[in-house]
């Protein structure tokens, strides 16, 4: 029989821990307790309770104590071995052994040496129920070895450049702590550029001036020994010219691009990577495929070492540094493996059975590699041991069957590879004992109603006794649907009443006997404060009382204290307490602040608590109305798994009553410096009980509000992890697309943190086909949003079903959604394609819908290829692009348009999935009937004459057809813009020229010209000419023009009449100053007469000249036959616009003279050479 409890486990109240702690050693560790009043005269295996670490290292300068404690019934007797063979320490004067212990002592300290005594050892201890050995406790002495004599040549270095002060401290046991220092013993200043590796040397990623000194020194601790080794200094000088290049990183350690690393399960993984550079490098790791763990990730060395705590086999994997300034960056790769020395799954537990029962030691192991497990029998390999027919061993499992007394042993579970071992002790104890109870008798329990009872009924027995527990002296046994009966004995009572008082019998029985004990319940009223004291604002110097009264079971005395600011009150007059009252009279300043009174009696405790506001008395000046005060002092209480009470004390409300709090949250295990909202409470509320989630690392904070606005908020809360649970939500957007024909892509939203509740976020990826018969197939993957499933038969709707789980365990069942496969091409083409010419630019397509089963996924339309090959009216074949129409859905028709009449074209019909096109229906071809063509190519008048015009032009680019014919309309325009008659002329279509006769000379005509065919008249092109002009009439029409009334003429005479009145205004002034003005004089002063500018200086002008009036007269010129002036010569020479004298002045010198009366003789008219009128002699004669 294996010793344990057979009624259900149950969890007991803190309160109960003591007792638990007792009987889990007693029993729920399968241990017998060795009290000599209660068990005197059982017998117990030897069980090891003390013993020194597997890798004891010394200090050779003390004694070795080599420690070995065990206990058992009879106590047990030790023995050692050294080195695998029996250490006989009665033999040695100098080792001795503790009395009643296997603790060995070797005096080293007045004589012999460490290392004489270094040896692996083990220690035995037996009684004659079996015996128990120790670990393997390999036994060395600390090293703390001198530095190596070393010559140290100084370093000279140009600033920026880089450097390793080497270390290399000697090799110590256990190995020296590294750290360089001066010869002040400072240490040396380290910082992104300078810094320590883990070998212990001084990297430099590029030097300084300042870093020239020359007591550079490295130092090893070795603790063991309380010893520093210290190197020879090294000298460093930094020439301060011209810095060096700039560059780009390159790492110092480690070499290359890529390294391995291998660590411990359980271990700290260090990784490191120091780089040089100009400027100084920093340094980023992430790991590839994966994300650093959250909590056990820390940075260390200026970021140049990364750290990972307690690293598992989920570790290993590429981690990569890179080093990066301005100029670049560099990647180093190191491959990390995780390796396990042993660990425990299940290690072996001790047995205690009766004699004819069965039981089972367990041993499992894990590592990796995986250890080999290896059975012992009191110290001995069990396959060498004594036989035994009751035991079967199966691996990591010895069985055990009808079991006899004589047949007690200790067994040792030895597990083991290539990085430890462990060994564990675990006895088979057979024993034949009637229960009895550990428990005294008539002990009295007094709980308080509506809390939970325990009674307590320690036993023992074997084979394991049954408990039973009763009520009253005829009562019948209790039973769980009431009462909660724990693997220990005890019995629970979760909700005790009044009704519960009463004596309680536990009874034990085994085959071998029966035992039993009374104890007595009493149920009390709790302990209440009926009337709470309230908070209280009042005025400096009066008087202030707070109430405390209490309501109480009689048979209970409370004792009532008074608190201040949670300390004792002020030992004052003023502070009086009575019965329910604390007064406070003399109101001080000093004494607001909160009143606690607390109600404590030997079950139970109470307390309520006030706020006392102390403010200057009346008069007051004029409130001043602001937001409130941020509340303070928030305090946690009520923690449970799935709610808190927070309580906190209001700020001053600033004369505007405080309306609601709000309380916000921050998680600072997965969002640390966010705040969320939590709840709102109304402003007379100080408390709030708060729902929680699990596995979040909780801090509350609160805000004030009134009418003005919200207050700051206040400090926050003290942290409260909530534990973990499993989670109580799933991801969202699940969704399953293929992206290839033979797979199915399922995705999802991934929880948050907050989400997650609890560690180990995982999910749990389920599919199956829709249609088949097929189980769900499962996987569990972790910090991915996506999983691919292969080998998925091509577009097949599928069910898919994403749950969370964490290290508690699973969210709710999630629910299902359908997804497809992959998509391949279709793979039939649509048939029965049929063209419906609807005219000469439209076409309407049929076609018949391919199976759904040829599609292959989702139809998404069908898409037409149509081009024109051949032009009917050139009968010439030529290749024209392919164009494209889609038509969504599952139409079977659809009209192509903008399609050019008169052409012959082929179409084919494709249908079209999420993954492409399928094959092409077969080519279908259909003519487009004739249209109207386009406009001419161009239209152009040459050779004009008197009265005729000639056209030529270029056949429309599209025709559209056959062209049948040419239509020319045209009409002459007036000199007002007005049309005349309009003409309509037909040309035959095979002509590109015509030549207009009789028409009238000098006339504008407006030309309207299109072609034809049988279908109609296409666009028209127009176009403008003029015929030429007859000149003897122009002539004479230009001698009829009177000057007198042309507008240039008028606004010319205007100028020079404006241009005289100036200078005679400028002479009169000159004359009225008494001077002269000689114009010879004016000739001497000035070299060029001709181009002198006006003297803004003093108001006169220099010698006139006109540059134009020096070019030679045009011949010929003719005004237009409408008698007006045409724009694109109105900005030419007035001498363009006569027929006649030069414009030159007189050549007399005088400047007068030049404006005097004289007047050139008037040309004859009617002649064809005759010249118009200078325009200066026309000014002479306006003058």
């Amino acid at each position: 029989m294996q010793l344990k409890i057979m009624p259900k486990k149950k969890h007991l109240s803190a309160g109960r821990v003591p007792l638990v702690l007792f009987l889990c050693q007693m029993i729920g560790a399968l241990d017998v307790p060795l009290d000599p009043k209660l068990l005197d005269d059982l017998v117990q295996p030897p069980t090891i309770t003390q013993q020194s670490p597997k890798d004891y290292i010394i200090d050779p300068r003390e004694n070795i104590v080599i420690q070995c404690e065990a206990k058992g019934k009879p106590p047990p007797s030790f023995s050692w071995t050294r080195n695998g063979t029996h250490f006989d320490i009665d033999k040695d004067p100098l080792v001795t052994m503790k009395p009643g212990s296997g603790t060995l002592v070797i005096n080293i300290i007045t004589e012999g040496k460490a290392e004489t005594y270094e040896g692996v050892y083990q220690c035995t201890a037996r009684n004659e129920r079996g015996a128990a050995i120790s670990n393997n406790i390999v036994v060395r002495p600390s090293r703390s070895p001198l530095w190596t004599k070393e010559r140290l040549e100084p370093i000279t270095l140009r600033n920026g450049q880089s450097l390793v002060l080497p270390c290399r401290p000697p090799i110590g046991l256990p190995p020296a702590i590294i750290f360089w220092m001066d010869n002040s013993f400072q240490r040396l200043p380290q910082s992104e550029r300078v810094s320590q590796g883990l070998n212990g040397d001084l990297y430099f990623s590029n030097v300084l001036p300042e870093d020239t000194r020359e007591d550079y020194i490295c130092y090893a601790r070795f603790n063991h020994t309380q010893t520093i080794q210290q190197k020879q200094p090294i000298s460093l000088k930094v020439i301060s010219a011209k810095p060096s290049k700039e560059r780009p990183p390159t790492f110092l350690t480690p070499e290359g691009n890529e390294s391995l690393k291998e660590e411990l399960r359980g271990n700290v993984l260090s990784l490191e990577c120091i780089a040089e550079g100009l400027p100084t490098p920093i340094i980023y790791w992430i790991k590839e495929d994966g994300t650093l763990p959250v909590n056990r990730t820390f940075y260390r060395n200026f970021k140049k070492t990364l750290q990972i705590t307690q690293v598992t086999e989920a570790d290993s994997g590429n981690y990569q540094c890179i080093a990066k300034n301005p100029l670049g960056a560099v990647h180093h790769t190191i491959a990390v493996t995780v390796k396990a020395a042993p660990y425990w799954i299940a290690a072996p537990q001790n047995l205690v059975l009766s004699p004819g029962e069965n039981g089972t030691l367990i041993c499992r192991a894990n590592g990796n590699p995986k250890p080999r497990i290896a059975w012992l029998t009191n110290g001995v390999p069990i396959e060498i041991a004594p036989d035994d027919p009751s035991r079967k061993i199966d691996g990591d499992t010895i069985i055990f069957s009808n079991v006899q007394e004589r047949l007690s042993a200790v067994y040792q579970c030895n597990a083991s590879n290539e990085y430890g071992y462990l060994l564990a002790n675990a006895f088979v104890n057979v024993l034949a004992e009637p229960p009895r109870i550990l428990t005294s008798a008539n002990i009295l329990y007094q709980v308080i109603a509506n809390r939970p009872a325990f009674l307590d009924c320690a036993f023992f027995g074997s084979p394991l006794p049954a408990i039973e527990w009763f009520k009253g002296t005829k009562g019948s046994a209790l039973h769980e649907d009431i009462y909660v009966l724990h693997d220990n004995g005890t019995l629970e009572i979760p909700v005790a009443q009044k009704d519960s008082t009463g004596t309680y019998t536990c009874v034990a029985r085994n085959k071998l006997g029966m035992a039993k004990n009374e104890v007595h319940l009493e149920i009390k009223d709790p302990t209440r404060i009926i009337k709470q004291p309230e908070h209280a604002v009042v005025q400096r110097g009066s008087r202030v009382s707070f109430d405390c009264k209490l309501k109480h079971d009689p048979t209970l005395v409370p004792t009532v204290m008074w608190l201040k600011d949670h300390g004792e009150l002020p030992n004052e007059e003023r502070f009086s307490i009575d019965k329910d009252h604390l007064v406070v009279t003399d109101v001080s300043d000093d004494d607001g602040g909160t009143y606690t009174c607390t109600a404590n009696t030997t079950l139970d405790s109470v307390s309520a608590s006030a706020v006392l506001r102390v403010v200057a008395p009346t008069p007051t000046p004029a409130p001043i109305y602001d937001v409130p005060n941020p509340p303070f002092d928030l305090e946690l209480t009520n923690q449970l798994d799935d709610s808190v009470q927070l309580t906190w004390t209001p700020g001053d409300d600033n004369n505007s009553p405080i309306t609601k709090f709000i309380i916000e949250y921050e998680d600072a295990m997965h969002e640390a410096g966010v705040w969320h909202h939590q709840a709102e409470v109304s402003g007379t509320q100080t408390t709030a009980q708060l729902k929680l989630s699990p596995y979040v690392n909780y801090s509350f904070r609160v805000m004030a509000e009134n009418n003005i606005g919200r207050s700051l908020p206040s400090e926050a809360s003290e942290q409260y992890l909530t534990k973990a649970a499993e989670p109580d939500q799933n991801p969202t957007a699940v969704e399953g697309l293929g992206t290839e024909p033979d797979n199915l892509v399922i995705t999802w939203k991934p929880l948050n943190g907050f989400e997650s509740n609890g560690p180990g976020l995982q999910y749990k990826v389920s599919w199956r086909q829709k249609d088949g018969d097929d189980e769900w197939t499962s996987v569990v993957v972790a910090n991915v949003s996506k999983y691919i499933v292969s080998g998925t038969p091509t577009f097949v709707p599928y069910l898919i079903k994403v749950q969370s789980l964490n290290d508690v365990g699973f969210a709710p069942e999630p629910a299902v959604v359908m997804g497809h496969s992959g998509e391949d091409l279709p793979m039939v083409a649509p048939g029965n394609v049929r063209v419906n010419v609807v005219n000469s630019t439209l076409a309407e397509v049929h076609w018949d819908p391919v199976p759904l089963k040829s599609i292959r996924g989702h139809l998404q339309g069908y898409r037409i290829y149509y081009w024109k090959v051949q032009s009917s009216s050139k009968r010439n074949r030529r290749h024209i692009e392919k164009k494209i129409l889609t038509f969504q859905g599952s139409k079977t028709h659809g009209m192509l348009p903008g399609l050019q009449p008169y052409s012959h074209y082929f179409l084919n019909v494709r249908v079209v999935n999420g993954k492409g096109e399928g094959p092409a229906s077969s080519d279908r071809g259909f003519h487009t009937p004739e249209g109207v063509p386009s406009a001419p190519s161009s239209l152009k008048i040459v050779n004009p004459t008197l009265d005729s015009l000639t056209l030529e032009w270029d056949p429309p680019s599209h025709p559209n057809g056959i062209l049948t014919e040419y239509t020319l309309k045209y009409q002459p325009i007036n000199s007002t813009h007005e049309l005349g008659p309009l003409v309509d002329l037909k040309i035959p279509a095979n002509k590109t020229r015509w030549t207009l006769k009789n028409l009238n000379f000098s006339t504008r005509y407006k030309f309207y010209f299109y072609a034809q065919t049988s279908v109609g008249s296409g666009s028209q092109i127009t176009e403008e000419a003029i015929t030429t002009v007859d000149e003897g009439k122009m002539a004479m029409a230009s001698r009829q023009v009177d000057i007198a009334t042309q507008g240039w003429f008028i606004g010319l005479m205007c100028a020079v009449a404006l241009l005289i009145l100036i200078l005679l205004i400028v002479c009169f002034v000159r004359r009225n100053k008494g001077g002269k003005y000689p114009v010879k004089e004016k000739e001497d002063a000035h070299a060029d007469p001709e181009i002198q500018p006006m003297k803004e200086d003093d108001g006169t002008f220099g010698e006139y000249s006109d540059a134009e009036d020096h070019k030679p007269l045009k011949k010929g010129s003719r005004t237009p036959s409408d008698r007006t002036v045409e724009k694109e010569n109105s900005d030419d020479s007035l001498v363009d616009y006569g027929e006649g004298v030069n414009g030159q002045f007189n050549e007399d010198g005088s400047f007068i003279g030049q404006y005097s009366g004289k007047k050139e003789k008037e040309p004859a008219e009617g002649n064809e050479s005759s010249e118009a009128p200078s325009p200066v002699n026309a000014m002479n004669s306006f003058v």
